[in-house]
């Protein structure tokens, strides 16, 4: 059995110790005073001189837990500035209007939460009296600070906005109750309140994941030039059980890695999730502390109020913080529920120095302390936190603050299990809660058992001071604002147009046409400058290392080293000025930077253009949440899902055959969704896109879109645009005839059967040469259409549909460019069925489809489209089961294709 006492191999036994002698007395100093004071006496020391050395600026490993107390002692707590007693006034008034509006709400059954801003009410109302910036803010003009406030808080929010005059009463009585026009959302929303909110963030996790890179891209505008926004602070209010979100902790090394100190977590520890603790046998607070501090944050712990400090006086011993330390997170919300007999035997009663400091304490104090005394519910603890956070340099922070989940809501919420799902207060805890707040509110108000909103009057004292505080930090918070911005001009026609003539005899993927156009398009001297391309590690699987020299990879840091390729025309260049934000195997990371760009023209007054270009499988698949957050915040910009279709990508597997990305893309209704076939049609598509969102937008088009574009690997040959007009408009819309078996030089005999072939991306390829074969082996005339965008033909027929219903006449886009073809249609794409039949029921031809159901596979491109029935054969054989159906081509046409083509 191994000796415990032995000494054991130690990392520092490979360095010479220059003075052994010298480094034994330091050791047996130490086994001296544990020997003589005991290991908690040693523990002290050690800690007091590891401090010691980091004040003296030595290189030493941090501990990754401290004691179970505050950070700042409350005699460090520089003195906050303000009225204390007039802002308590304050926000005794918003947590009566918050818990007033979910309950009154609830008799219309569409609940509402009250427990979480109860918990967290000093952590907003701190900020907003004296830390978060405004539009207006002199260190921030345009700019401001970005709030990312936690979901389940909104009513205290609306409760603010209510008692500064920027909500009414008929505004809070529609809380949750939108579909009249005028309701307040229940979460915060731009798209649904755009005037107020700026970030979306009650899918958690991904709102810490999005204030990390909205701080990071900051950094990004000033760095590049574009604006200078360093005076901006990033604050993102976070739940303790919001942290278990994977999303929530994704990003940290980044943060701490690019020195992120303007970004401030504040993660609310009231204990609880949704149904109960969130550590109930261990330490949430120790837990995010060692987490934040392993990735190199600034971590500011405030747990305990005031009331505290006489007991940490009394821990001569150390056995208070010990104890601290020992009780799980469930039994202090056991705590705040039961007597003081109950915390004097359970808490003090185990250890003897504590019983000892029991006696000195009244039953008054142990309640005062256990029940109410939190440093998330005191200002002058949460401004001291504040303060330390915004002057950190060198790293972003995080403040753990300790509160209780339903404080001043009544024994019947606060710490309580369910509270989350508790909806209303009786009228007698309102009084109750009316009571303990010292509000000015009569029973005489409390009208048929309904519950009153409180507000003291426009020009009251604490309105006054409320608008005053918000007029020094540079107006209300938070707040969306919609800049007048002019539109961007439009790049040179000739950068389009290079497209028009196609490929001749080279054959290309459309993602290098897509590339080599974004290329062109970034060297624009009007908008250049304002293309943010975004990729995750794999540019050079998109051919897109020709940008890295020049334009750069962002790095904060610059390029610290020599690349290896240095000596190579398309070298790997980093800058601090780069536009390129390479972001690593993060998917996640990639789309956080997106939603970032996309939206800085409201969030800063500065309209970026940014691409993230991605592997399709692993875009909708894996991040779909995000980009219905993109859409929730108005977000702009070009989403390209490369390597896309299920058959495209040799030899890869189902695991990257994407066959399904444009039926995801297709439920989110800010995403134009279009798999274009050629490179002219990207063009088209590109150009309309920017003159849409950043352009000039026709009558009644929503700017406030974004694009999906799926796009190939497989080189084949780009041919030129069909001459004609309409042809870009018909792009646009979806579906435009790429050319007839007579243009193609494929005339049958006369009166021969005709077919209608729709082709989408990749696929129209084979639908080509489908074309050809029903031509020369079959007699069958063929016409090929290029299906640019399934779901946007789909979405302009049910827009027809519900025009019709409101007695107007309108005939779908995709009805009126099939009216007069002959023949019935065959759809084929290389994704699953689903995609192309979104548009059938609008067909008046008999229809059918192809497409790449099921799983994919490994194997070359021709094998894995037999294998999916989509190769060019297959639609030849689908093409004459249909004519057959109609007895246009004799019955016996199919098998023999079967047969002939060995299918």
């Amino acid at each position: 059995m191994t000796d415990p006492h032995a000494i054991q191999p130690s990392a520092l036994d490979q360095f010479p110790d220059r003075d052994p002698e010298e480094t034994a007395e330091w050791q047996a100093s130490l086994d001296a005073v544990t020997q003589a004071a005991g290991p908690h006496r040693a523990a002290y020391l050690m800690r007091r001189t590891l401090e010691r050395a980091e004040g003296n600026g030595i290189a030493l490993p941090k501990l990754l837990e401290t004691d179970y107390v505050n950070t700042i002692p409350t005699a460090a707590e520089p003195a906050a500035p303000g009225d204390e007693a007039m802002e308590a006034r304050i926000t005794a008034w918003n947590r009566w209007n918050a818990a007033a509006m979910v309950t009154r709400g609830a008799k219309h059954g569409v609940g509402g939460h009250i427990a979480t801003f109860a918990s967290a009410a000093w952590l907003y109302e701190t900020g907003f009296n004296h830390f978060f910036q405004g539009k207006e803010s002199q260190d921030s003009p345009g700019s401001g600070d970005q709030l990312y406030i936690q979901g389940h808080a909104s009513p205290g929010i609306y409760a603010r906005a209510f008692l500064d005059g920027r909500l009414t009463e008929a505004h809070l009585d529609n809380f949750r109750q939108e579909a009249g026009g005028n309701g307040l959302p229940s979460y915060p929303h731009p798209r649904r309140l755009p005037w107020l909110w700026e970030f979306p963030t009650v899918s958690m996790g991904l709102g810490p994941l999005s204030a990390i890179y909205q701080a990071r891209f900051n950094r990004y505008l000033t760095n590049r030039g574009i604006k200078d926004v360093g005076g901006s602070h990033v604050w993102a209010f976070l739940g303790d059980g919001e942290m278990d979100e994977p999303e929530s902790t994704a990003a940290l090394a980044l943060a701490a890695r690019e020195e992120l100190d303007n970004l401030t977590f504040v993660i609310n520890c009231n204990l609880q999730r949704l149904d109960g603790p969130v550590r109930a046998n261990f330490k949430i607070v120790q837990e995010l502390e060692a987490q934040f501090r392993g990735a190199g944050w600034n971590v500011v712990k405030t747990l305990w109020g005031t009331a505290w400090d006489e007991l940490f006086r009394l821990d001569t011993t150390g056995a208070l913080v010990r104890r601290l330390r020992q009780v799980p997170d469930a039994q202090v919300q056991t705590y705040q529920t039961r007597d003081a007999a109950y915390i004097r035997q359970d808490f003090f009663g185990g250890d003897p120095a504590l019983v000892e400091m029991a006696k000195l304490l009244s039953d008054d104090k142990i309640l005062e302390c256990f029940h109410l005394s939190r440093g998330g519910h005191e200002a002058r603890k949460v401004y001291a936190a504040y303060k330390a956070a915004v002057e950190h340099k060198g790293a972003p922070t995080v403040i753990l603050a300790q509160t209780v989940k339903g404080h001043t809501l009544g024994e019947g919420f606060a710490s309580k299990n369910a509270n989350h799902q508790m909806k209303k207060l009786s009228v007698d805890e309102f009084k109750a809660m009316r009571d303990r707040l010292e509000l000015p509110i009569s029973d005489s108000q409390f009208v048929d058992g309904v519950v009153p909103y409180g507000h003291p009057g426009a020009d009251a004292p604490e309105v006054r001071y409320l608008q005053e505080r918000r007029a020094a930090l540079g107006g209300p918070a938070p707040a969306r604002r919609t800049h007048a911005l002019a539109p961007l001009p439009a790049p040179a026609e000739k950068t389009f147009a290079s497209f028009d003539k196609g490929s001749g005899t080279q054959n290309i993927a459309t993602t290098m046409a897509f590339v080599r156009l974004v290329k062109d398009l970034v060297r624009d001297k009007e908008t250049g400058r304002r293309w943010v391309p975004i990729v995750p590690d794999e540019a050079r699987t998109f051919g897109m290392e020709s940008l890295f020299p020049s334009l750069g990879i962002y790095s904060p840091k610059g390029q610290t080293y020599e690349p290896v390729d240095r000596d190579q025309l398309m070298y790997y260049k980093e800058a601090k000025n780069g536009q390129i934000l390479n972001e690593g195997i993060t998917e996640a990371g990639s789309m956080a930077d997106f939603i970032a760009a996309s939206t800085a023209y409201s969030t800063h007054g500065e309209a970026m253009i940014p691409f993230y270009i991605f592997y399709s499988m692993f875009g909708w698949q894996r991040t779909a949440d995000q980009m219905w957050q993109l859409g929730d915040q108005l977000g702009r910009g070009f989403l390209v899902g490369a390597t896309a279709g299920r058959t495209t990508l040799t030899g890869e597997g189902l695991q990257h055959a994407d066959g399904h990305s444009p039926v995801i893309a297709a439920t989110n209704p800010a995403a134009l969704s279009y798999d274009p076939a050629f490179a002219y049609e990207i063009a088209v598509i590109v150009k309309d896109g920017l003159r849409r969102m950043y352009g000039e937008a026709a009558p009644g088009e929503d700017q406030n879109v974004f694009y999906y574009l799926t796009v190939y690997n497989e080189p084949m040959p780009q041919p030129a645009k069909p001459a004609g007009p309409g042809v870009d408009e018909a792009i646009i819309k979806g579906l435009y005839r790429f050319n007839t078996a007579e243009s193609a030089g494929l005339a049958p005999v006369a009166n021969a059967a005709r077919i209608q072939l729709l082709g989408s991306g990749t696929a129209i390829h084979w639908t080509l040469k489908a074309q050809k074969l029903l031509a020369e082996e079959w007699g069958v005339a063929a016409d090929v259409w290029s299906a640019t965008s399934w779901t946007e033909l789909r979405r302009d027929a049910l827009d027809a549909d519900a025009a019709m219903l409101r007695g107007e006449e309108r005939v779908p886009y995709v009805r009126q460019a099939l009216q007069g073809a002959e023949g019935p249609v065959l759809a084929v794409s290389d994704y699953m069925r689903q995609v192309p039949d979104q548009i059938a029921q609008w067909v008046e031809q008999d229809y059918s489809s192809l497409g790449a159901d099921g799983f994919g596979l490994s194997d070359t491109r021709d094998a894995a489209r037999r294998h999916f029935g989509v190769d060019a054969e297959s639609i030849v054989v689908a093409a004459l089961a249909q004519l057959a159906r109609r007895g246009e081509v004799k019955a016996t046409a199919v098998k023999e294709a079967r047969e002939k083509y060995g299918l």
